[in-house]
């Protein structure tokens, strides 16, 4: 009977050790995933001791009583083939990428399951994980082998009006030597977060070091643009903070087209000049705009570009033309940018002429109030008509290389009364959009806040969670 014992104890053990050296050979592939859960896990007993802790009265006035009992011995065995059982299972993140095949996928997050990577080639849903868009978020769960047991992909809503406030959650999941897949449509969550930053080159590669997604980027350019110039302006050493709130599926922030998260509130010190703008929407009319701290509007009658965020690469001046090869002056801004990149009316206004000519190529004319008019040229494609009413930051087209143009870029024109201007000078000038009188009371308790979350964001190194 001892020699039974034995054997079977030494069974169990060396169960355990094949299933330890399976998980230290996932852990030794993959030692960030392995390190961020521990880091988590860690994390949330301090958390959690730090919540109860500060409750626990005083031990000195409790009464104590001396209590004596008998513990008794667990049985070995029955301890071993419970951590026998047991089935350790570890978890890695990743990102679709457009040449992924489900074996590719798979190996790349260290799973080695053929009959996983069959259903992913032969489910009607689960084949959506590599079908579309690349960029999906994907969370895998695989046991010491390697084999599958779950995997959980988000990615961008499939209708377009549910893009920007819903995403496709695909869970597959295995019972045996069965999977089974399922796809929902699940709302996002907002989630505020705080950043801050400093420029050594340029601003995008700034915002990228604080880990903010390019549409609160583009956002924050947007802000600022009637206070800094970011095309000629920005020197090295400028910093800014800024409240945002991120969209998050499954409380994983996202970066997908149109659904990167919007600003709230932001401080951009520019050449020792500190600006600051706060996000606020009038509750009477529903309206919503940047306003400074002070409560003058960030909003102007004209934009300062047809684009979001671009390289100025001729501004309005003297320059040598790179056709013509003669000194000319310039009569407008041109904005370097890829074929494609959309393009936006600067004002409200009409379309006076949408359509060919000569040098222009793609050309779009837009008149507003005060006989003014701009000019959007060489466009890839015209996305307006003539005599179509168009609102500020409508998109007109998009960049392209078309008539006389020597590569993809977008000249644009301001005139007013038929006289050249600088685009730039005149929307610096542009009437502002005031904040009614009624509203000022509830702006003053939004900027209050957004204060208190800005002096925390300027300590922040990066981008972190406020909630």
């Amino acid at each position: 009977m001892t020699d039974r014992i034995i054997a079977i104890k030494e069974s169990l053990t060396q169960k355990l050790k094949l299933q330890l050296t399976g998980a230290e050979a996932f852990a030794a592939r993959h030692p960030r995933a392995l390190t961020g859960t521990v880091v988590t896990l860690l994390t949330g007993f301090a958390v959690t001791a730090f919540g109860i802790a500060p409750l626990a009265p005083d031990a000195n006035e409790l009464p104590q009583t001396l209590v004596q009992q008998s513990i008794p011995h667990l049985d070995l065995d029955a301890q071993l083939a419970a951590l026998a059982e047991h089935q350790i299972g570890l978890s890695r993140n990743e990102l679709t990428r457009s040449s992924d095949t489900a074996d590719s996928l798979l190996k790349r997050m260290g799973a080695f399951d053929p009959a996983a990577a069959l259903f992913l080639r032969n489910d009607p849903t689960a084949r959506r994980l590599l079908q579309g868009r690349a960029g999906k978020m994907v969370q895998l769960t695989a046991d010491a082998s390697g084999t599958v047991q779950h995997l959980v992909a988000r990615f961008q809503a499939e209708k377009p009006e549910q893009q920007s406030t819903h995403f496709s959650r695909l869970s597959i999941s295995r019972d045996g030597q069965n999977f089974s897949a399922k796809i929902e449509t699940v709302p996002l969550q907002a989630q505020v977060r705080l950043a801050s930053g400093s420029i050594r080159s340029s601003l995008f590669a700034a915002t990228d070091e604080a880990r903010i997604p390019d549409a609160v980027a583009s956002q924050m350019a947007e802000m600022f643009s009637g206070d800094i110039d970011f095309h000629r302006e920005l020197k090295k050493g400028d910093r800014f903070s800024i409240v945002f709130e991120s969209l998050t599926a499954d409380g994983e922030p996202i970066n997908w087209e149109g659904a990167g998260g919007r600003l709230v509130a932001g401080e951009f010190v520019n050449n020792g000049k500190t600006y600051n703008s706060v996000w606020f929407k009038d509750s009477v009319t529903g309206k919503s705009n940047f306003y400074g701290f002070d409560g003058s509007s960030k909003r102007r009658s004209f934009l300062a570009s047809p684009m979001e965020f671009s390289r100025v690469t001729s501004g309005f001046a003297m320059r040598f033309h790179p056709i013509h090869k003669t000194w000319r002056q310039h009569l407008g801004t041109d904005y370097g940018a890829p074929t494609g990149t959309p393009v936006r009316s600067v004002g409200d206004g009409t379309v006076e002429f949408a359509g060919w000519q000569n040098g222009f190529g793609n050309v779009v004319h837009i008149r507003h109030s005060g006989d003014r008019t701009t000019v959007y040229a060489h466009l890839s494609r015209i996305d307006v008509k003539k005599g179509q009413k168009i609102e500020q930051a409508q998109r007109v087209g998009a960049v392209g290389a078309t008539g006389w143009a020597t590569g993809p870029h977008l000249h644009f024109e301001f005139r007013v009364k038929g006289v050249h201007q600088d685009p730039r000078a005149i929307a610096r000038a542009a009437e502002a959009v005031t904040l009614p009188g009624y509203a000022r009371g509830q702006f003053q308790q939004v900027v209050a806040q957004v204060k208190t979350q800005l002096s925390v964001a300027q300590t922040v190194d990066g981008s972190t969670s406020a909630d």
